[in-house]
């Protein structure tokens, strides 16, 4: 429940996990975060950022002021959503409510710059019912975080689909968030990254767009992040299969290219022609700024990058606020 925030650009992708969590949830299946000396590692992977950066909200209010953010809306790292396989699921209940608790601490004390989207449980549709009442009615906490993809599924079935439906019926925002899914054929130059984030999310976008479910649920609010992933640079092939395959064009009324132009994407592009792209295809006002604050792969400076390649402030103030469902989207 969020009923208004500070004033300025609104951050939509930035995370923070509080130490204490650092553990990650039961079954987690990249090993536990540990800081050493300072660094942050995943497993044994580090992950080239200091842990106070992530875990500490002095050094993320700093951050927004040197980058001219006004609000910032906290989500957590992937890697602390709770995908364990079932039986380590039946307990990740603790995990999600003591990071949401913590969460809503951390932004109830921020003086509306900072909001938050919580966790839900990832095995059990009941229990995600309850996890995103429990949401919808904790002050500062604007939505949800979840992955794009869930043991095979994506945002058209399974649990990821009820909490796509719930937090429409709840008017709590969604946003999707890549996990770096291993492959082996993505094991080298880091392109579980370069190559999977991207393609995870242009997953679910498909998968939303084309089953029709973006239809059902027209008050959604959905963020895709890092502009979507690749789905601009695709929507062109899925609307010609659209017009010419049944299979594809079975469940949806409309075709993707209006479809995309109801969902939210940030700027986390890397790129003027990418974000350029971006523009062409997201329906006005659907543009919000993003800085996947700390990691490496983030956008240090989000406003100056938008605005530099002709988004104006206002515009992506707007837009933000639009995504938290504190104004009207156009």
């Amino acid at each position: 429940m969020i009923t208004a925030v500070a004033g300025g650009v609104v951050d939509v992708h930035a995370h923070w996990l509080p130490r204490e969590l650092f553990t990650l949830p039961p079954g987690a299946p990249y090993g536990a975060l540990t800081d050493r000396a300072g660094e942050l590692h995943l497993g044994e992977v580090p992950l080239s950022i200091a842990a106070t950066a992530l875990s500490d909200v002095p050094a993320i209010r700093d951050d927004m002021r040197r980058a001219r953010v006004g609000v910032r809306v906290l989500s957590a790292p992937p890697f602390a959503f709770p995908v364990g396989d079932a039986g380590a699921g039946a307990d990740a209940g603790d995990y999600v409510a003591s990071f949401n608790e913590s969460l809503a601490a951390v932004v109830g004390e921020s003086d509306g710059a900072l909001a938050g989207l919580g966790l839900v449980g990832l095995h059990d549709p009941d229990r995600v019912r309850e996890e995103l009442a429990t949401l919808a009615v904790t002050p500062g906490i604007a939505g949800v975080a979840i992955p794009p993809l869930l043991r095979g599924d994506s945002l058209d079935r399974g649990v990821l689909r009820e909490v796509v439906v719930g937090a429409a019926e709840l008017d709590l925002a969604v946003l999707v968030h890549p996990m770096q899914l291993p492959r082996p054929e993505w094991s080298s130059y880091y392109l579980a990254n370069l190559i999977g984030n991207p393609t995870e999310t242009a997953t679910a976008v498909a998968s939303l767009l084309l089953s029709g479910l973006a239809e059902e649920l027209p008050l959604l609010r959905i963020c895709f992040v890092h502009g979507g992933g690749s789905a601009p640079a695709l929507l062109g092939r899925w609307e010609h299969a659209f017009t010419r395959r049944a299979d594809v064009a079975r469940s949806a009324k409309r075709g993707p290219r209006e479809g995309f132009r109801e969902l939210f994407l940030d700027t986390v592009t890397h790129d003027p022609d990418a974000l350029d792209l971006l523009v062409a295809q997201a329906g006005d006002g659907r543009i919000v700024a993003g800085s996947d604050y700390p990691f490496d792969m983030a956008q240090p400076h989000p406003v100056a990058f938008a605005v530099d390649n002709g988004l104006p402030a206002a515009t992506l103030a707007a837009s933000g606020r639009a995504f938290l469902g504190l104004t009207p989207a156009r």
